[in-house]
């Protein structure tokens, strides 16, 4: 769907609302894209009454919303973009911190961002010690060293969705005038969802160096709580960084395992929000403030999502095949920041839900993933990516009741065969799509399910007690689902082939 004739068709349907009721124009045309511009009659399926998990007294639990809020951070894409690196703080910035983790402050193109820095005139703190899948432990100590450091008037962050998450909450964390705890911030119900106070943080500009987590755009930050064993997150959209530097050369170094994980964590980000129960399903906030990042399916978002699975498809296989394509390394990281315009407002689901206990538990099953160099001392891990799209095929299929239209466009952006589309039903459609990525997953190396990283079958009662408390996500599944449902998604991932 090309965006001059997304465009088209609002303009038309703008004009009948207009011609036809004496409602607000403005929200009948967000109704109607919502739900008919792909031909997608979801709200049948859905309960009437809203479903989002919501902190008490922020929401009118009696009325659904009517309106979604776009929010990202601004981006730069191109080859040599980093050399901008310091010319793009405000003219105030006099001390910058910097973080990335150990590994990557070795790597040639990470070390002369420092040094760049440094050759400005700059004062720079420099943080090296940034856990891969973060903890509120490390990120704690990452927030007091901060503080220790004295003046900071601004924050780079150089590597993947570890680094860059962890640098947004040490934004937050050292920019408030008192003491605060993570779980104030954390999403309902784990955590009070306290809105992020707006003009209080520090620029932040992050340099990604992995084509998936499109984190350089959001204001979301994910990090397992020790104590509890399972991952948790703050999403607001003050949190988001001053800007995204995205450059293609940030990634020559990504081993095809890295390709792999990062570019499905884009895959299903993009998927995710587009399948996502649509923005007016959720309850209207009794102040804008309280109106959630992730919000549902958009017009908007669906744009950028669908453009992203589109390059998903045509481009990462390729750029894992040959790290040296120069046009498909620059399409998957422009595909993981357009996939982040889409799910920062839109928001994910299951898959990236059903994820959190997976990865949390890594070290109970002992499992190293290979060709990781940054692991060689580390503790046992899930990539991140790899523990999102085990259990996509089982959830898209269980989805497709909810959404065939929409999985349906899916396949279609994927250049599936048109045949294979055509005579699948409604009821099948799921079952094309869900084929096309256990394909995929072969051709790039994921392991074969959940068992082939640890878990068995006695596992999947805890993964789904893992999985419910995620209600940031798990709210925006197209389809309502009992605990059953999710161990049978569990069940149908264990493997795959």
């Amino acid at each position: 769907l090309s965006s001059s004739h997304f465009c088209k068709r609002l303009v038309q349907k703008h004009r009948a609302t207009i011609r036809s009721t004496q409602q607000p124009a403005s929200f009948l045309a967000l109704r109607s894209t919502s739900h008919d511009y792909c031909n997608t009659p979801r709200t049948r399926l859905f309960s009437t009454k809203p479903q989002h998990a919501v902190p008490v007294g922020t929401h009118d639990p009696s009325q659904n919303d009517n309106a979604f809020q776009l929010s990202m951070s601004e981006i730069r894409f191109g080859r040599g973009i980093a050399s901008e690196l310091s010319l793009s703080f405000p003219e105030s910035v006099k001390s910058v911190l910097f973080l990335t983790d150990s590994y990557l402050f070795e790597l040639p193109h990470v070390h002369r961002l420092y040094q760049q820095i440094l050759d400005a005139g700059l004062k720079v703190h420099l943080y090296t010690d940034v856990r891969v899948e973060p903890t509120d432990q490390s990120i704690y100590h990452a927030i007091e060293t901060a503080k220790k450091m004295g003046q900071i008037d601004g924050i780079v962050a150089v590597g993947g969705g570890s680094v860059m998450d962890t640098a947004k909450l040490v934004n937050l964390f050292i920019s408030l005038p008192e003491e605060h705890d993570l779980m104030e911030f954390v999403n309902a119900p784990i955590g009070k969802a306290r809105p992020v106070p707006a003009g209080k943080l520090l620029p932040l500009i992050c340099v990604p160096t992995t084509s998936g987590t499109g984190s350089e755009s959001t204001g979301v930050a994910i990090f397992d709580i020790e104590k509890s064993g399972f991952k948790t997150g703050i999403a607001h959209r003050n949190l988001k960084p001053y800007l995204g530097l995205v450059d293609p050369d940030m990634i020559q170094t990504l081993s095809k395992p890295m390709i792999s994980s990062t570019g499905f964590d884009v895959f299903c980000h993009a998927i995710e929000s587009y399948t996502a129960r649509p923005f007016d399903q959720r309850p209207k906030p009794l102040h804008p403030q309280y109106r959630p990042s992730y919000q549902g399916s958009n017009p908007v978002s669906d744009i950028w999502s669908l453009r992203s699975i589109e390059l998903c498809g045509q481009y990462l296989p390729r750029f894992y095949e040959n790290q040296e394509d120069e046009e498909a390394r620059a399409s998957m990281i422009l595909s993981a920041s357009m996939a982040a315009v889409g799910f920062g407002t839109a928001g994910v689901h299951l898959c990236h839900a059903n994820s959190y206990p997976i990865s949390s538990n890594a070290k109970k099953r002992e499992y190293f993933p290979s060709d990781y160099p940054f692991l060689k001392d580390s503790s046992p891990f899930i990539p991140h990516g790899q523990s999102v799209v085990l259990t996509a095929p089982a959830v898209f299929r269980f989805c497709t009741q909810a959404c065939p239209d929409r999985i349906r466009k899916v396949c279609e952006a994927l250049s599936i065969d048109e045949q294979k589309i055509r005579r699948a039903s409604d009821e099948q459609i799921g079952d094309v799509l869900s084929e096309y990525l256990v394909e995929m997953m072969q051709r790039l190396g994921v392991p074969n399910g959940l068992d082939a990283v640890g878990f068995k079958e006695s596992d999947i009662d805890s993964l789904v007690q893992g999985v419910l408390p995620q209600h940031r996500v798990t709210k925006l599944s197209p389809r309502d689902f009992t605990e059953k449902d999710l161990a049978r998604i569990m069940h149908e991932s264990m493997k795959m082939w």
